[in-house]
């Protein structure tokens, strides 16, 4: 049977049952889209496409190891899977998010300073660490769009795009974000900017 016929269940079951050209199939098929979605978030062709690697290699791992279970669904699956890794690279990789709360106030100015004292220095990682924890608190959807604003600095267009609704629901939902990270900041005592006002 030629592998172009078939649908990704069927070829994911023969991947499954060792048909290693099946999956070289799958990844044909796809990776045009996910090297897309990739490259929406991380805006760099070199790194999108050691991420587009990873997501194929997360990929056969789970199924390999039996935890595959979206039948029928291999495109958003996969999918998702590119766009988590994509999230998680500026999760590691930008260490100081420059947020802007919903009223432009900022939560630290982040201006560098020619001499920092090590006093300042350490008050300011501990505070961003705080703040990355706290970010991870919000729901995921409302974590997800900050993430890509503050540490992908994707355009609200971009993050639509990406994320597959309307420009008002990413609107909505950045809006959202920043209320309830407020909220935290203000119940841990964090200390945020009240003067300086965003470009």
């Amino acid at each position: 049977m030629k592998h172009v016929t078939l649908s990704d269940s069927q070829l994911v079951t023969l991947y499954k049952n060792g048909d290693d050209k099946s999956f070289e199939h799958l990844v044909h098929r796809h990776k045009s889209k996910v090297f897309t979605t990739i490259l929406l978030i991380v805006k760099d062709i070199y790194i999108a496409e050691d991420l587009l690697q990873e997501t194929f290699i997360k990929a056969i791992n789970t199924i390999k190891t039996g935890r595959y279970n979206e039948e029928g669904k291999f495109l958003p699956w996969i999918v998702r899977i590119a766009h988590n890794l994509a999230i998680d690279f500026f999760r590691r990789e930008k260490r100081y998010p420059n947020v802007v709360l919903e009223d432009n106030m900022r939560i630290l100015n982040t201006l560098d300073f020619a001499e920092e004292s090590a006093e300042t220095a350490q008050i300011r990682q501990e505070t961003f660490s705080k703040l990355r924890s706290l970010i991870q608190k919000l729901p995921e959807k409302q974590k997800e769009v900050l993430i890509m604003r503050h540490y992908a600095e994707m355009s609200f267009q971009e993050i639509a795009d990406a994320t597959q609704v309307s420009v008002n629901t990413a609107l909505g939902r950045m809006r959202y974000a920043l209320i309830n990270l407020r909220k935290q900041l203000n119940k841990h005592n964090i200390q945020y900017d009240k003067v300086f006002q965003a470009k």
